[in-house]
């Protein structure tokens, strides 16, 4: 059965402000090669205003929509979201209109990689610091191979 993203994500929201962690499916490859879709799922937290910080991954509400998507940047007010696997897209959106954070990956095993973790902060950080035109030919290889 399928139900539609604004139903689902509004019963997402409707937990995580009773303070009830929501597990989702990854959907979407644009947090490609950390997250992967259809496989990975995460453990989502309501958001506080200390959670919010470069690096963090979040949910956000954009252009009625809601993205996950790892934060690059902050001014003032002002949020700054870009996927892992894109290199040039950009959402820039109010503090209020961000969620959740990303607590936990579980990956397709069962393992949980925990988001606070020396292994997924080294993970991050080693795909991030790689230049844009690098990691853009590594995910031409990776959609080429699956």
């Amino acid at each position: 059965m399928e139900i539609k993203n604004k139903i689902f994500f509004a019963e997402v929201e409707r937990l995580l402000t009773e303070d009830i962690t929501a597990t989702i499916l990854v959907r979407g490859n644009s947090m490609r090669p950390l997250l992967r879709d259809g496989r990975d799922k995460v453990v989502l937290r309501r958001s506080q205003e200390s959670d919010i910080a470069i690096g963090e991954i979040m949910l956000f509400r954009y252009r009625g929509d809601c993205i996950m998507h790892r934060v690059v940047e902050i001014d003032c007010d002002k949020v700054v979201f870009a996927g892992d696997g894109n290199y040039k897209t950009q959402e820039k959106v109010r503090r209020t209109d961000v969620i959740a954070r990303v607590e936990a990956v579980v990956r397709p095993s069962g393992r949980v990689v925990k988001c606070d973790s020396l292994r997924w902060r080294t993970m991050s950080r080693a795909w991030l610091i790689l230049p844009r035109e690098l990691r853009r030919i590594i995910l031409g290889v990776m959609r080429r191979i699956n």
